[in-house]
């Protein structure tokens, strides 16, 4: 066999490397290689597969799902290759078999397979297949488990944080600070990655910033403020610095000068007493070293009594040396009253003191931020205008899999189904295409899969829709606009373009693009109306007549 990398390359575009050394195929369940070996044995390794990796039901509650992952089960399949390593590990782990399937192992790659996706970042909904890989059935076998590991939590977390978007809004920044709370580096690499594509705008994790070109953001920590003990502390250490104390003693004064000025303001005068100096000496250190971008965390010791008043003695002295603060971090208390009094006491100080968008001064908020505090925050009334949110954005604390399946349907051109008592679990065979249909209005009405072999849905002719497995639910549409969803992502050995792998911004984009085209009940919070997935009459046809035939029939005595 040709290898994959050269494969890739001849059929046009970069071949994406792996960025996690992790993805080898041994990323998998080893009865994956039982089966190959059973396959192998029985001369069935050859016989030309499709699968279909799908999932049965939107996560959250909701009615949509974002699709992530495509792009790391496509570097995957560029780069499969056994090593002798992993070769000589398999026949440790499997020494019954014979070592005839060990060469047969170290020979193959995915030149062979055919890969068709809806692209990533779009928006997709239950059964309708996210891929459908084609190939050998041995080599596909073994892209199961990795392709599940890759798109089940890249989907759920891209939906999470698509979710935190639209509860949020449009207008608000919303920082990715899950890093800590991850389920291991891997988990916190991969949902920096899918939540940005998912609509978040930055992230707290270098590494992830460096991988994929992802903003970071990031400011300071209460141990920071509580490290300082006073104004003394930053001048007597500037002494010994290399630079000189000169501008630093200048700071200070300026500091503490626009301190006693806020506090003897007729407009606040009594809204606080003293403020914590060493808190104020953190944020002048801080300022110091930041003076571009200087954005404090005010709830060391007492937002409105301390941490807001230090924050503008510090932001009007960087003014009077020519630099504008960012804002302020809210990381604990009632945020809503916070903010609102924050934002109050930024006006009086711009009113006060002539400071021109003073008032505006941004006001982040933390403190394990979720999507029912977020939509709280919205009733209540707030001032706030970015979300730092992390442990129940990464985690998917809501819920802990979306459950994608990866499904034989077609065996040699031989269509197969899998039946179980449970109806949702009930494949859908054969290999398929799918389309989305468009209404007047511009929003997506339904999803419909065909046969492969069936004529297209066109613009303007009457099509009915099928229920897969229930006869009283199917509706005429007249589609303004017909999209067909799965592109080539991979040819194997066809003679197919392959799609270009899009910028993470791309994907990002397309997220976005993808929800304004919902119809608005279809993405709501609460009660939302689910999408329409719909077959051919053709295929429901033939769905259950396969299931009739495939079924076993009773006796009874």
């Amino acid at each position: 066999m040709a290898a994959a990398v050269e494969n890739g390359a001849a059929c046009g575009g970069r071949v994406p490397r792996p960025t996690n050394p992790m993805v080898t195929p041994l990323l998998t369940d080893l009865y994956q290689f039982t089966m190959a070996y059973a396959y192998w044995k029985a001369g069935k390794h050859l016989d030309r597969a499709v699968f279909d990796l799908y999932f049965r039901k939107n996560p959250f509650g909701g009615e949509f799902t974002i699709f992530g992952g495509l792009e790391e089960c496509i570097r995957l399949i560029a780069n499969f290759k056994l090593t002798e390593v992993e070769i000589r590990f398999l026949q440790s782990a499997m020494p019954t078999c014979e070592d005839g399937f060990f060469e047969y192992l170290s020979s193959i790659d995915c030149s062979d397979v055919e890969v068709y996706a809806i692209p990533e970042g779009s928006v997709v909904f239950p059964k309708v297949p996210l891929m459908r890989i084609e190939g050998p059935v041995a080599v596909v076998q073994l892209l199961e488990t990795p392709f599940l590991s890759l798109v089940n939590y890249a989907s759920l977390v891209t939906t999470n944080a698509a979710r935190h978007r639209l509860v949020a809004g449009k207008s608000k920044n919303l920082l990715e600070f899950g890093l800590r709370r991850a389920q291991g580096p891997d988990g916190g690499i991969s949902a920096s990655r899918y939540c940005y594509m998912g609509g978040f705008d930055a992230t707290s994790n270098v590494a992830a910033g460096r991988l994929f070109g992802i903003p970071i953001r990031g400011t300071h920590s209460h141990a920071f403020v509580s490290s300082f003990m006073g104004l003394d502390e930053i001048i007597d250490r500037a002494l010994t610095s290399s630079d000189g104390s000169n501008k630093c003693e200048d700071f200070v004064a300026l500091v503490q000068n626009w301190l006693a000025r806020i506090k003897d303001a007729s407009s606040l005068r009594g809204t606080f007493g003293e403020t914590n100096l060493s808190e104020l000496a953190a944020f002048t250190s801080y300022a110091l070293a930041f003076p571009n971008s200087f954005l404090a965390l005010v709830d060391t010791y007492d937002v409105m009594k301390s941490g807001v008043p230090n924050f503008c003695a510090v932001a009007l002295a960087l003014n009077d040396m020519g630099y504008k603060a960012a804002g302020i971090r809210l990381d604990s208390g009632d945020l809503a009253y916070l903010s609102i009094e924050t934002r109050k006491f930024f006006h009086e100080i711009e009113e006060e003191f002539g400071f021109v968008g003073f008032g505006k001064m941004n006001i982040t908020a933390s403190n394990d931020l979720n999507e029912e505090t977020i939509d709280a925050l919205n009733k209540q009334g707030h001032e706030v205008d970015a979300f730092g949110i992390g442990t129940y954005l990464v985690t998917c604390y809501a819920q802990a899999a979306l459950g994608c399946v990866f499904k034989l349907v077609e065996i040699n051109k031989q269509p197969r189904i899998k039946l179980s008592e449970d109806v949702t679990k009930v494949s859908i065979p054969c290999k398929k295409r799918c389309y989305r249909l468009y209404g007047k209005e511009g929003y997506p009405l339904v999803d419909i899969m065909t046969g492969e072999d069936e004529p297209g849905p066109k613009v303007g002719e009457r099509l009915l829709c099928r229920h897969p497995f229930n006869e009283s639910k199917r509706a005429y549409v007249v589609p303004q606009h017909v999209e067909e969803l799965l592109k080539c992502y991979w040819p194997g050995t066809s003679s197919k373009l392959r799609e270009e792998l899009p910028s993470i911004n791309e994907i990002r984009s397309r997220c976005m693009a993808h929800l304004d085209r919902m119809r608005p009940d279809h993405i709501r919070r609460l009660n939302p109306t689910p999408y329409k997935v719909s077959v051919t009459a053709k295929l429901y046809d033939f769905i259950h007549f396969l299931w009739l035939n495939e079924a076993p029939v009773g006796e009874l005595q």
